[in-house]
This record gives C-alpha cells, structure tokens and sequence, in this order.
C-alpha cells in the first residue's frame, strides 16, 4: 500500500489472495474472485513511480506519466463486471422482486430504513434501479458531462448496498476504481497538488516493441477470456440457478437465495447392505449447508466418502446422493438422479453431466 518493494509485495499479496480463495470452495464470493484479477491488474503495473516509498528509496523510478493503458483495463473489466451484473437480473427470481423481498424482510428491524425497506414501490425501485445502473454506469462515467452524476449516484448506490445488503469490502472497492474514468488532471488537482502540470507534452510517432505487442495480444486474450467465461452455461442443458454449471466465475451476485438438504445412501453390494450417511458429520457447518447446492461438492464428497470405506476395508463401495434444492421461496426439485453411483461416474468440467437434475427435466 505504501509502495515499500512494491512489486513483490503485490505479487506475494495476490498468491496468498488466491491460495485463501482456491482451499474453501465453500467461501465462493464474486469478489474475492475479483481481487485475484485487479491484484494481477496491479502487479503488472508501474503504481509505485510517484508517491511511493520506492521512490524515495530509489530516485531513478519516478515518473509522473503512465501509459493508458495502465487504466484502460481497469474500465474494460468493471464494464464486464458491471455488464454481466445487469444481464444475469434479467431472471424471474430478480424481475417479479422475490429475491429483494425475501431479503428484505429480514431486515425490518434495521434503524431508521428498516421500514422504508418493506415498502413495495421502494422494492420495485431497487429491481429496475439495479438493473439500469449496472448496465449504463461505466457508459455514463465515460463522458464529462455525466461523469460526476453517475458518480455520484454510484456512491449512493454501493454505499446503499454496503448498509443494507453488508458485502463486505466491494462497495467501497468500485467506489475507489471510479478513479480511473476521470482525466489525470483532475486528479493531480485533489490529490497531488504538488505533482508538478504535465505541459506541452509531444507524442512522436510510437514504436511497439516485440514485447510490448506480446504483452497487448496477452491483454486481448485475457479480456476475450472475462466475456467468454460467464456466457459458458449456455453450453449446458438445464438451468445454472440450480445445477450451477458454468455458474462460478460470471458475476452473477445477489440474485437468489438457493437452499438444499443432501445426504448420502452409501451402499455395501458384498452383503447388500445400505446406510445413510449426513454430510455435517464430516464436515463443519458452513461446508454442510453449502454443498448441499453445488454439484461438484456433492461429487467431491463422495469420492472422499469412498475413500475413507476402502480405508476401513470396504470393497466395492457405491455412493448415492439424494439432494433436493430450491430458489428463493419456490418448491424443492431433485438435484441429482438418486440411482446414479457417483463413486463410478467422473466429473465432466467441460460439459453436462447426465446424472446432474434441473426442474426441466
């Protein structure tokens, strides 16, 4: 933060970052997916050539200029968040305003607001408003004469979301990179008026480097890579709300409440024996009541379950899962077919898996 060996210490900052967020699939949050990215974001650039404590260790690195791209990617990847943040409301769940209800009217007894937040027409304002604001925000930031309107409205919007809605650090996160859409000058004048103008600056005729143009076909790959990613359940049979394929890294946030139960028929063919086995005895609450909706956890869960019968001397093991969930308040639906050994099927990342259940089906 104060651009102490600054380099290293972002990049070690983002590896510990995404080894905390890859150990606990149960912790899954678009955000901390979205810090892995804007760590790599800053790793790459030269943030610690003004203002810093490696200036002032080192002299010869500052600079007062940056090259635009250094805060281009930032605006081309809250345009995809944000972009994908509006489309993925366009569902049932968030149109007919269930979501915001359910979640709502838990929070009746909030000081000053709680009340305000049960009207229906505030409710309503909040379906629409989200979907709006997600869609034009970065659209609105790029022009001057909207630019301090959508600011401002996005202040109100994410800290609005911060008290009511108490995501953590997010808000504030989008509220920071709002930076980036204002010209230099602007901010030299409110943060670092002794930065000395930049005048008369002439641009010659610029040479790209071999490198410097593997490092822009790197850009574009990777920004084909964001859009891609959250249009790849359309690759899969069945609805994503429930059988989550293709759900995880495509900024759906805040759309539902997803609920399930699960538990296991484990099943001894040597003498046709059967028992049931409840997964919150091996695992901690939170992991319990999060598997139970995600398919590749119940699947994880029982190649570990097989894993510990062999240990103990079974043969032959078969799991079954029977786990039924539900969207916000509708009625539960079978997750997984209940015939299918899942110690004999393998797990199928790229497409869908047969024995994976949608309420279509």
């Amino acid at each position: 933060m104060l651009g102490l060996y600054y380099r290293p210490a972002i990049i070690l900052f983002t590896i510990m970052w995404a080894i905390a967020y890859w150990m606990q699939k149960s912790s899954y949050n678009n955000h901390y997916y979205f810090l892995i990215l804007l760590g790599t974001f800053m790793a790459i650039l030269p943030a610690n050539k003004y203002a810093s404590l490696d200036v002032k260790r080192k002299p010869s690195l500052k600079s007062i200029t940056c090259p635009k791209w250094c805060y281009t990617i930032f605006i081309i990847q809250m345009w995809i968040v944000y972009t994908y943040a509006s489309v993925h409301k366009i569902y049932p769940g968030w149109m007919e305003g269930e979501f915001i209800a359910m979640n709502f009217a838990g929070k009746a007894d909030y000081p000053i607001i709680g009340s305000l937040l049960q009207e229906d027409w505030l409710q309503k304002m909040i379906v629409v408003g989200g979907i709006v604001f997600d869609g034009l925000v970065v659209y609105l930031m790029l022009f001057r004469k909207t630019r301090m309107a959508a600011f401002s409205l996005g202040v109100i919007f994410h800290l609005f979301n911060s008290a009511v809605f108490q995501i953590g650090i997010f808000p504030y996160l989008m509220i920071g990179l709002a930076v980036f859409f204002f010209e230099p000058e602007s901010i030299r004048k409110r943060f670092f008026k002794k930065k000395p103008i930049l005048e008369n600056l002439k641009l010659g005729k610029v040479k790209i480097t071999p490198r410097q143009g593997y490092f822009a076909y790197a850009l574009i790959v990777y920004f084909i890579i964001q859009i891609a990613l959250p249009l790849r359940n359309h690759l899969y049979e069945g609805n994503v709300f429930y059988t989550e394929e293709g759900h995880r890294l495509s900024w759906r946030m805040m759309l539902r409440y997803k609920t399930g139960r699960c538990s296991f028929e484990v099943t001894n063919p040597e003498n046709d024996s059967t028992w049931v086995v409840q997964p919150r005895d091996f695992l901690a609450a939170k992991q319990a009541r999060s598997m139970a909706g995600k398919l590749d956890m119940i699947w994880q869960f029982a190649q570990y379950l097989e894993r510990q019968y062999e240990r103990e001397g079974f043969q032959e093991i078969e799991i079954r899962a029977n786990s039924t969930v539900r969207l916000n308040s509708g009625p539960y639906h079978q997750l997984i077919d209940p015939e299918v050994d899942l110690t004999a099927v393998p797990w199928e990342p790229f497409r869908h898996s047969n024995w994976i259940l949608s309420p279509q089906d």
